[in-house]
């Protein structure tokens, strides 16, 4: 019975060839080939990436807002040092909420 259904399947029957030391050599240089590429790309960024966004940055002109220094203090406050408008304010971040502390004119 079960020789008459392969007899009569429509599907060829799947032969597979066993994989010669050139297919496995392909396959590696293949790889070789991506991870080379893969490296390459992630050392231009390392490289050029700091200087393509400052040049981004530059083309947009001047901000008004600036954040000039953050410093954390635990896993959930932070203190963080903002330019507005030439003056300078110092925020405390944490537990749901944003309090000003000081406002200073900003030193150039």
């Amino acid at each position: 019975m079960r020789a008459q259904r392969m007899a009569q399947s429509p599907l060829p029957a799947r032969t597979f060839a066993a994989m010669t030391f050139a297919d496995i050599a392909q396959m590696i240089a293949a790889l070789a080939v991506t991870l080379g590429f893969f490296g390459l790309g992630v050392w231009a960024l390392r490289k050029y990436g700091p200087e393509f966004t400052r040049k981004l940055s530059a083309a947009r002109g001047d901000r008004r807002l600036a954040v000039i220094e953050t410093l954390i203090l635990d896993q959930k406050s932070r203190l963080v040092l903002v330019r507005v408008d030439g003056a300078e304010r110092l925020i405390l971040i944490g537990q749901g909420q944003a309090v000003e502390h000081e406002t200073r004119k900003a030193s150039s």
